[in-house]
């Protein structure tokens, strides 16, 4: 890539940040019409688990193909943050909706799509600006840290949503959801994936990784909001000690 090219992609990075700061402001006031929040006000729908893999599906491909399409040589080192990538999105592309219990369930058209867009965007961004890291400009102690944080938040997101999968059944209904840190705060699962990405950031320190945190935070933190209040209305006796997303704090 050009000098030029470079700078198109940085330029282009720092607008997708900008645009996820002003996402995040409207998404405090417009909920996602899915799971918890479904409404069928959205229009044209399809199944929520094959809704899931094709929205979900860019994300594995793209960044993955962008990076290889980009780099020289593809047995470096800086390559296994690509398979960190895969394995975290092969996990929500393929086995997260083969675990989810839901019969009939449907998702807006519109909610795969922009997430569609989404995920192309950040699958392109991620891809090129992994390819020109070099691990030999990076402080081994924060390289670590960052791997430690990675994993940690993959784990916590996970075993949350291992929670939430169990606790649906056969009527369908919803249920309060014990364990884990669920005892501190009503979104574990996402407050693991903010973790994780992070933790990617850190390991990486570019801006591409940079802007999918950004957007990772944009998009989770609104519907740990929107959970938090959705669980205080449908049950009388949630626990009143829970924060939203962070434990002791928010």
């Amino acid at each position: 890539m050009s000098y030029f090219s470079n700078n198109y992609m940085v330029y282009f990075t720092i607008s997708w940040i900008f645009l996820g700061l002003i996402i995040f402001v409207l998404l405090l006031y417009i909920k996602a019409p899915y799971g918890k929040h479904y409404s069928n006000n959205w229009g044209p729908e399809i199944n929520n688990k094959l809704g899931w893999v094709i929205m979900e599906m860019p994300a594995l491909l793209i960044c993955p193909i962008t990076y290889l399409l980009t780099v020289d040589d593809i047995f470096r080192f800086e390559s296994f943050f690509i398979v960190f990538w895969v394995l975290h999105y092969f996990n929500r592309t393929v086995i997260y909706p083969l675990k989810i219990k839901t019969k009939n369930k449907k998702m807006p058209l519109l909610i795969a799509a922009s997430a569609i867009f989404f995920n192309l965007i950040n699958g392109l961004i991620n891809g090129y600006f992994l390819s020109k890291i070099n691990i030999g400009d990076y402080n081994v102690i924060i390289l670590i840290f960052g791997f430690v944080l990675f994993v940690f938040g993959g784990f916590i997101n996970i075993h949350s949503d291992h929670i939430l999968i169990n606790l649906r059944r056969e009527s369908q209904k919803y249920f309060i959801p014990m364990g884990g840190l669920f005892k501190y705060v009503s979104s574990p699962n996402y407050l693991g994936e903010i973790i994780e990405w992070f933790g990617f950031y850190v390991m990486t320190l570019n801006i591409g990784t940079f802007s999918f945190f950004i957007w990772t935070f944009v998009n989770l933190v609104p519907r740990a909001i929107s959970n938090h209040k959705w669980y205080n209305q449908m049950f009388n006796d949630y626990p009143k000690e829970r924060k939203i997303i962070i434990p002791k704090m928010f």
